[in-house]
């Protein structure tokens, strides 16, 4: 144990013996309480490739604003570290247990509580899936447009303490943009309630905005109220390319956006990663697709456009498509569409069957997709590694993903080297170290290169604002001090 876990450690004992606190938890909380060793050494893990040192002190399954109130006010008077963690499919290792820690997960808060079809929003607990709260309103006619490649499985309070993207935010934005108010248990056991229920609201400082993407370390969302759209309708069209190399593609793409065209999707998968697709989905899933003729080195770029004018929008994208060199097919049906998004779908399956996955996330200015592939062959090559790689192209989101034998978080110290690199390239490039998963403690170490001196100390001054004793998700994005 290191310094830092010896102060996390004496703060989570400072009002007791970790039994009195257990039993403190147990009188107010009940059953909802254990100390299970395999409910524990769950929590010690995400889907990042990290894996904590530390098995925390209990885990509470809090099913009420309550509840959690409870459990937060027990942990300020006794200093005790609190995870917040929803569905566990982060990527950033954002939420996993910490030295002396209370995991506090809140999966069994998932009531969809109100859905208003006349002001299109509806009203969520934070353990709500993503994918759940759709099927719940498309009878409606509505649709939550935030879209994770894991909406199935991810909960929204999840995508919202990450501010989480997905396949279509280049048209429709992330959850950021899709959050009109939360309710929010602050490190004191105190309820703060941010936002609107209005589509416009400029009262104040925009804590709501603060609060998303914060990764549960300004507070605790118990409640989210969320902006709804009308389903899409007309037509929906997949254009499908395949290139001769993936700078040709990325390319494409960045034509597709200078030409002020929004297809709903814009997706891009390197010649690693199509192989890996082509070999896990198998001949017979590739018949009648672009992939059934695939050629070595090559790359595949999917478009969808929807709505009023999708048809207009995919002959203009076919168009760049093939000025650009692809061997282009266009789709208007939408089963064989589907088919092609589950090409696109198939990559991090296709790659996990192979071995562990650390599934990487930077972005760049969409002009510069070409410039950062290159960056990505030229890394995995002075590495010895081979790094597939998934693009939003849309909106210069990238995930290089890092393949390796062994235990899941035991990440090999010369994949972390090339990911350093990596990160460095995207910042170069006017980029960002993370799009979508969120820093958690994974790119802590890099946080303060990219935002700068004066705004790390904001930062820093922010979250000792709103959790004083330093208890709210210790150590994920700064390094806990000393």
């Amino acid at each position: 144990m290191d310094s830092r876990d010896s102060d996390i450690t004496r703060a989570a004992y400072a009002g007791g013996m970790p039994h009195d606190l257990l039993s403190r938890l147990t009188a107010e909380l009940g059953p909802h309480v254990t100390t299970d060793p395999a409910a524990l050494e769950a929590t010690r893990l995400d889907r990042s490739g990290w894996r904590s040192a530390h098995v925390p002190l209990a885990l509470v399954h809090a099913a009420s604003v309550d509840e959690v109130q409870a459990v937060m006010r027990l942990a300020h008077e006794t200093r005790t570290p609190v995870v917040p963690r929803g569905a566990g499919t982060g990527l950033a290792g954002g939420a996993i247990a910490s030295a002396g820690a209370i995991v506090l997960d809140l999966s069994r808060m998932n009531r969809v509580l109100e859905v208003s079809e006349a002001d299109e929003l509806a009203v969520v607990e934070p353990g709500v899936l993503n994918g759940d709260l759709n099927d719940a309103i498309a009878p409606l006619g509505l649709w939550f447009a935030p879209d994770p490649a894991s909406r199935a499985i991810s909960s929204i309070g999840g995508n919202i303490a990450t501010n989480a993207g997905g396949l279509l935010c280049a048209k429709y934005g992330v959850t950021r943009e899709s959050v009109l108010g939360l309710a929010v248990v602050l490190a004191d056991g105190r309820l703060l309630r941010t936002g609107h229920r209005t589509v416009k609201g400029v009262t104040g400082y925009d804590l709501t905005a603060l609060m998303t993407g914060s990764e549960g370390t300004l507070g605790v969302i118990v409640e989210a109220t969320v902006r709804l759209r009308p389903r899409v309708s007309g037509d929906i069209v997949t254009v499908a390319a395949m290139f001769p190399d993936v700078e040709a593609a990325a390319a494409a793409s960045a034509a597709v956006t200078s030409a002020r065209i929004r297809p709903a999707m814009l997706e891009l998968i390197d010649a690693a990663g199509l192989a890996r697709v082509a070999e896990y989905l198998g001949a017979p899933a590739l018949e009648d697709t672009p992939l059934a003729s695939l050629a070595p080195g090559e790359t595949f770029l999917l478009a969808q456009t929807d709505a009023a004018g999708a048809a207009e929008e995919a002959t203009a994208i076919a168009a760049i498509f093939a000025q650009a060199g692809g061997r282009v097919s266009t789709s208007t049906d939408a089963a064989s569409g589907e088919r092609l998004v589950a090409i696109r779908r198939a990559m991090h399956p296709a790659l996990a069957s192979r071995g562990q996955v650390l599934i990487e996330d930077v972005a760049v200015p969409r002009s510069r997709l070409p410039e950062m592939f290159r960056a990505i062959e030229r890394i995995g090559a002075a590495h010895g590694l081979v790094i597939p790689t998934l693009a939003h192209a849309g909106d210069g989101n990238l995930h290089p993903n890092f393949v390796f034998d062994g235990e899941p978080g035991a990440v090999p110290e010369h994949v972390w080297a090339a990911a350093d690199e990596m990160f460095r390239e995207a910042v170069r490039l006017g980029g960002t170290l993370t799009g979508e998963h969120g820093v958690g403690v994974l790119k802590r170490r890099w946080l303060a290169d990219e935002l700068g001196e004066d705004s790390f100390e904001l930062q820093r001054g922010i979250k000792a604002l709103f959790d004083p004793t330093g208890i709210l998700n210790p150590g994920v994005m700064f390094e806990v001090a000393a």
